[in-house]
């Protein structure tokens, strides 16, 4: 397998698109592009542009507020910008799928499962997939897919914006939505490795979910309201966690949760402070789970960009050629308000050298470690490596 990153920051949207799709498969035997744009560009010019270059089937998403690609580094233009990671293999088939939310999330899983196969014309499971999904309802959409192919190893993300105000897209060949999810199934004998942490320490307090209203609105922990007991402890105000505020104080002391084989402790990102003292959360609870306290800093915000890169390398067997990078946008924020994010470049490229890779910043990020279920959650990192 070999790859190729390509990226503009022209401010007109066709133009981005086809400089992006240009320097992504010119010279090249392009089996499907990964996409990353920004959200104040048109998708639908965008779409245009890559498919007056290209006939090179493609996912994506808006990203939020920036990418990263190794010639230009981090990209944060207000005029927007996009980028896309292309592969070609001979030995590589790949199939891509994507609907819009138009019944129940499991069964678009399965739909989209099955059309992938079809497009790729082949009669066997992926070797591994990437997903992209609206920021909701990820855990259905995946027991869909699952429902299909198995527990095959993945890795991918939530679309996002630069405001959480709904302004993403999720991207699929000329397939536009905001709701909705798209696959790519690689049937490769290459090697990959998705390596997906929330790095952050776990501390002692910890509490068991006792009361959850639909599947995302975190009541109580130990029948006590999740702000107040969120507040006890980590001695900050109640006050100062309600509403928009909750998302920004939680980003270095998230919640946790671990998967049965202790394996994952899968990040759960605190959205918003209500009233009444719940609190809304970006990814699915379950009463009778327990609940941890993380914490981290601004400093291991950084510093887990290189050290998910190195545990890549590390557990690969064979070298790497090409590395797709999901780094949640929360993280990245909160490396902005120390106004650090440039960093992550730094961090990542120490460890890649010039190798291609094209980054991006989600709302959800999915993926799997030390062999754990596939897995998604907020403020993580779902780094990949690829083999040739």
């Amino acid at each position: 397998m070999k790859a190729k990153v390509g990226y503009s920051v022209d401010s007109d949207s066709f133009l981005s698109g086809s400089e992006t799709a240009r320097k992504a498969t010119e010279g090249t035997n392009a089996k499907v592009g990964l996409l990353f744009t920004s959200c104040v560009l048109d998708q639908k010019k965008i779409v245009e542009g890559i498919k007056s270059v290209t006939n090179v089937p493609f996912i994506g998403c808006t990203s939020s507020a920036a990418i990263v690609v190794p010639e230009a580094g981090y990209i944060d233009n207000e005029t927007g910008y996009t980028g896309m990671l292309s592969f070609e293999g001979e030995d590589l088939t790949v199939g891509v799928a994507g609907s819009p939310r138009n019944e129940e999330p499991r069964e678009v899983g399965k739909r989209i499962a099955r059309e992938a196969i079809k497009n790729a014309g082949v009669s066997k499971i992926p070797s591994y997939f990437c997903m992209i999904a609206s920021p909701k309802e990820e855990e259905e959409y995946l027991k869909g897919i699952q429902d299909v192919i198995g527990r095959v190893p993945m890795f991918g993300g939530s679309a996002a914006d630069n405001e959480v105000a709904g302004k993403w897209s999720i991207i699929c060949n000329d397939q536009i939505f905001d709701d909705g999810c798209a696959v790519a199934f690689f049937f490769a004998n290459n090697e990959i490795r998705n390596v997906y942490t929330g790095d952050y320490e776990e501390t002692e307090n910890v509490g068991i979910i006792t009361k959850v209203s639909g599947k995302r609105t975190l009541v109580e922990i130990d029948h006590v309201p999740a702000v107040q007991k969120y507040a006890e402890w980590t001695g900050k105000d109640i006050e100062s966690l309600k509403g928009g505020n909750l998302l920004v104080e939680t980003i270095t002391a998230p919640l946790g949760v671990k998967d049965v084989l202790g394996d994952v402790t899968a990040v759960r990102h605190p959205m918003n402070g209500n009233d009444d003292l719940s609190m809304e959360i970006g990814a699915n609870l379950e009463v009778g789970t327990a609940v941890i306290q993380l914490k981290g800093s601004v400093d291991q915000l950084v510093a887990s960009a290189k050290r998910a890169v190195e545990r890549v390398n590390r557990e690969m067997k064979k070298e790497p050629v090409a590395y797709y990078f999901i780094y949640c946008g929360g993280r990245r924020l909160g490396c902005a308000l120390a106004h650090r994010e440039k960093e992550l470049y730094d961090a990542i490229k120490d460890v890649v050298g010039n190798k291609p890779f094209l980054m991006g910043f989600t709302f959800g990020e999915y993926g799997s470690n030390n062999h754990s279920a596939n897995t998604t959650g907020g403020l993580s990192i779902s780094f990949t490596g690829f083999s040739e």
